[in-house]
């Protein structure tokens, strides 16, 4: 019996709208040819830790709709149970795990490839210990517990210093200088994952992404909300990369089978960062609203360079008027959003 043909984005036209969670969820989870040939060739099973945010389950369903014969695992607290049913109709095994109780982590099972999704940001002013803990505590409990896996873990481009909004930006070689509990605790975790990687000498990659976009959050919907409500759009940050969360999410699980040993970092974002001004102005003209501006534009940002993803997975398949177009529609008929702002015009590392 021939396998069921599995279904990608590739070759198929994106939808004009996106008609409601249902439908977003589903085309956030939709794998690229690439992540189906590049799964096709790894081996072992998969563990998804810190399954339960907001990127989570997609990029779980995804690894499960890429490879369907592949045990898929989500470890989470699960405060939310509807999360927990939502990720187990699409086969994720999900197991109740406190990450930062070591003996919990201890009794996870083993897997050949991890993705370590698990950290602090909203609201880190005020709970600087807890960011610590677990933005560098858990690290090294999943560093202990599997230490012979190949391990994909998140970070953020906050690492960096600014850079000339000008130039490309700053590439996987720039050294980290972040300032603020927040960064400095993102250099913490990839500290800790480098510390096992050499260690135990197994693989992994430093995920440095950049802004993800989903119609309920993200920095286009922060922008969109300036705009909707007569607010000004801050410009003092004038650049920022975002990328479509369903690309990130293919880029980021097709780096398990691109690792290092020891682990490196991959910056994952578009070719090129979005310029604010340009943006706002498109919201205003689709949404029919005058766009207000504060601040003055500086001549740096966190700002990065994605050439090296993109010589690995080639150009994201989501462009940036495309992801306006959609937040535009959505917020327009009352969807649902997220009351997490992204903080990107954030200059003093504080979130």
């Amino acid at each position: 019996m021939s396998k069921a043909k599995i279904k990608t984005l590739d070759g198929q036209a994106l939808p004009e709208r996106i008609e409601d969670v249902t439908h977003l969820e589903e085309l956030l989870s939709t794998p690229t040819d690439g992540l189906v040939k590049d799964f096709a060739k790894l081996d072992g099973d998969i563990m998804v830790l810190g399954v339960g945010g907001k990127v989570g389950p997609t990029l779980a369903m995804m690894a499960k709709r890429a490879a369907p014969s592949k045990r898929v695992y989500g470890a989470a607290r699960f405060s939310d149970a509807a999360v927990r049913r939502r990720l187990e109709k699409a086969g994720i095994e999900c197991l109740s795990c406190e990450l930062l109780d070591r003996a919990q982590v201890e009794k996870l099972p083993e897997v050949k490839n991890v993705v370590f999704m698990a950290g602090k940001k909203f609201g880190t002013a005020g709970l600087e210990p807890y960011t610590w803990a677990m933005n560098v505590v858990v690290p090294t409990y999943v560093g202990e517990r599997f230490a012979a896996s190949r391990i994909v873990a998140f970070s953020t481009l906050c690492v960096y210093p600014f850079a000339d909004v000008r130039g490309p930006g700053c590439d996987e070689q720039n050294p980290a200088l972040p300032f603020g509990d927040y960064a400095n605790s993102c250099v913490g975790r990839e500290r800790v994952f480098q510390y096992f990687s050499e260690k135990n000498k197994s693989a992994g990659r430093l995920i440095r992404l950049n802004y993800a976009i989903d119609l309920r959050y993200g920095v286009l919907h922060d922008i969109a909300q300036w705009v909707l409500k007569g607010e000004p759009v801050p410009l003092a940050t004038p650049v920022v990369n975002v990328i479509w969360q369903g690309d990130a999410t293919a880029q980021i699980l097709r780096a398990l089978c691109h690792t290092t040993q020891p682990t490196t970092p991959l910056n994952i974002g578009m070719p090129q960062p979005a310029v604010v001004k340009h943006v706002a102005n498109r919201f205003g003209e689709l949404l029919g609203k005058r766009v207000h501006f504060g601040g003055v534009e500086q001549t740096t940002a966190w700002h990065n360079d994605c050439s090296q993803a993109r010589r690995l997975f080639g150009d994201p398949m989501v462009d940036l008027d495309t992801m306006i177009r959609w937040n535009v529609d959505w917020l327009k008929r009352g969807r649902p959003v997220y009351t997490k702002p992204t903080h990107y015009e954030e200059r003093q590392g504080t979130f």
